[in-house]
């Protein structure tokens, strides 16, 4: 995982979002790729975005492990889907690297109060992160390296093994496709989730490139939305 602050006299022009998972568009030459803002500073004026980084796979990850001061980019205004319900009974939480930047900040705007289950898959336990919790707070770390390296079983099995949350749950859960695919299922079949209450979506998937996942998520997703109608 890789930091990158943005800063510069244009961000005073950025709205702030009421969204745990805001994100912005950044421009590589043709190609614009969404990434969660981690946090926003406005009396420094930066803003915080965490790149997963694989190498040189990719358009963002390359950028950010290369980048340094003075170096510049280009983003279009923010966006954002989901925010944490305040009169949730409990809150589930679940997601591979992709998704610790949205679940550190939806974490950050609950109340000491919430009482949260974080299912987060990392790739071993030297890869864990600090995130903001409390004493209603309970993190499950999964590590890759202890289920055959693959993204997402492990996740799939620890959130299904694990007693459910109690009373009115509210969920979001997001990372590789073919980890949200059997949760999701999961979610509305067992458990008999609320639709409303749940936010679920693939950011990316194992063995395809950007470009390929964005060809194939529309069609990914109405075979998805099928499978548990």
């Amino acid at each position: 995982m890789v930091r990158v602050i943005l800063t510069g006299p244009e961000l005073a022009a950025v709205p702030d979002l009421p969204f745990a998972d805001t994100y912005v568009k950044l421009r590589f030459g043709d190609a614009v790729r969404a990434y969660t803002v981690r946090s926003r500073d406005h009396e420094a004026n930066e803003l915080a975005i965490d790149f997963v980084v694989h190498g040189d796979q990719g358009l963002a990850g390359p950028w950010a492990a290369a980048a340094k001061p003075g170096d510049a980019i280009t983003f279009l205004s923010p966006g954002g889907d989901w925010a944490p319900r305040p009169d949730a009974q409990a809150h589930l939480l679940v997601g591979d690297e992709a998704a610790i930047p949205a679940i550190a900040a939806a974490l950050e705007r609950m109340p000491a109060s919430a009482v949260v289950m974080a299912f987060v898959e990392v790739e071993s336990a030297e890869h864990h992160v600090d995130l903001p919790v409390t004493d209603h707070t309970q993190v499950m770390w999964v590590h890759r390296d202890e289920h055959g390296g693959a993204y997402g079983p492990g996740l799939v099995k620890a959130v299904t093994e694990v007693p459910f949350p109690v009373g009115d749950v509210e969920a979001f859960v997001h990372g590789n496709a073919d980890m949200v695919k059997p949760l999701r299922r999961y979610l509305l079949r067992e458990r008999g989730m609320d639709r409303a209450h749940l936010s679920i979506s693939g950011y990316w998937r194992t063995h395809h490139t950007d470009e390929d996942w964005r060809a194939i998520k529309r069609d990914f997703n109405a075979a998805m939305e099928a499978d548990t109608a």
